[in-house]
Parts: C-alpha cells; structure tokens; sequence
C-alpha cells in the first residue's frame, strides 16, 4: 500500500515516517510540508493513502481533500479534535489525535489496508449483501438506483425500496463494481445504467434530480463518454 504524509511540521513529518517503517505493507512514496508539492505528485502516480495534516498555510487539510477528484483514502493527522465530524463527512478513514502512538497508527493503517483489500478483492457477481440493523440484506446490482450519504450511514435507493446501512461512502464504493457505479457528488453514487440525462448541474435518475459535485464533472463525463451537456 503506497502512501504519502503532508504536514506543515517537519516533526511531524518525521514521526509518520518513523512508525510508518515499521509496517511492512506500508511503503512510503514522500512527506511534504507544502500540500502543493504533493498534489503534483498525486496528478502523476497512484497513491492508497494520504496522512494529511489539517492546519496547514494557505490551504487547509479539509479543503485539500475536498479539492481532490478521486482522492486516495485520507487519515487526517491533526492536534485538533474539534474537526472529526467535518473529515468523516470527507470519508476520511481515520483521524489521529496528535501525539498519536505506534499502536493507533497501526490500527489507521489496518483500516485502510483492509478497505484496500476489499476493494481488490471484490467478487464479479450481480448482488452485494448489506448490513441493516441486525439483518443482512442481498441486493441485486441491478435493482440500485443510487446512494446518498446520511451522516454515519448510507441509503442504497433501489427500484421498490431503501436500504439503510451504517457505512462511509468510501467503504460503499468499495462494495460496488467500479465499471457499473460513479461518484458524482460527495453524497451521491449513481448506477450508470440507471442514468436517464445529465446537465451541467445534476443527474437525473426516474424522478430524483442528483446534484453534481464540482469536484466529479469528469468521473460524470464517463457515464456518458463524452462532456455532460449544458444545460
């Protein structure tokens, strides 16, 4: 798993590396202190997973995050609490308190290695199970509309019903088949089959208009296989 940290703190920057080379799946591809720098390198290779500082000069780790299409899985690195809420809305993985041990390093680290796994490893089949409460629900592919975020949960819109599992959005997409689904909004997964029109600001599914996040137009332009029309 391939990773990178970005901290304002040079300190900080040295501790991430030094636990971080203690996990042996864990290979470190660079620290930086200037969240810029490290977007460059995010255009130019893959990367799992960001450490990423949330007080930082001139753009904030919340508002770097936020500006990523795609971003890898996030555990946010920060001396203040007072942000978990707004970074699990980002569907960040983990978020470590500052000073934060080897061991709570390493349980962040297992979280993503295990989500990255899931994701790898996903089956080609046409349903998935979801946890509901106390049952576990098959649903065919097929049948799903879309997904919107709420909260610490995530409503699976099918063709009759909803289901409502406690879920980021991050650990959803990991269940569904990457062809067949898009991101399109922080909140909202679509099924591209299920797509009937696209504008310039929304997806349009039956009767539910989708809004379009302005991070996603590109990952929006595919369902189609072209640029979303103007609307």
């Amino acid at each position: 798993m391939t990773a990178i940290a970005i901290d304002d703190e040079p300190v900080a920057l040295s501790v991430i590396q030094a636990h971080a080379a203690k996990v042996p799946y864990l290979e470190m591809k660079g620290s930086f202190t200037n969240a810029f720098e490290a977007m460059e390198l995010l255009r130019r290779e893959k990367i799992d997973l960001i450490f990423l500082d949330i007080k930082m000069p001139d753009i904030s780790g919340l508002e770097f995050l936020a500006s990523l299409h795609e971003p890898p899985m996030t555990v946010f690195t920060t001396a203040y609490s007072e942000h978990a809420v707004q970074s699990f809305e980002l569907d960040a993985i983990d978020y470590l308190l500052k000073p934060f041990s080897l061991a709570r390093f390493l349980k962040a680290c297992n979280k993503a290695h295990s989500l990255m796994l899931l994701r790898q490893e996903r089956p080609q089949q046409d349903y998935i199970f979801i946890k509901s409460g106390y049952e576990q629900y098959k649903v065919e592919l097929a049948e799903v509309l879309y997904l919107e975020s709420a909260g610490n949960y995530v409503n699976f819109v099918l063709q009759d019903k909803k289901v409502i599992s406690r879920l980021s959005m991050q650990e959803a997409l990991a269940l569904l088949p990457a062809a067949q689904f898009t991101r399109v909004h922080r909140s909202f997964i679509v099924a591209n089959h299920q797509v009937d029109r696209i504008d310039r600001n929304s997806v349009y599914i039956r009767h539910a208009v989708i809004p379009i996040g302005a991070a996603y137009g590109e990952a929006v332009a595919r369902i189609a296989g072209a640029a979303p029309e103007a609307g």
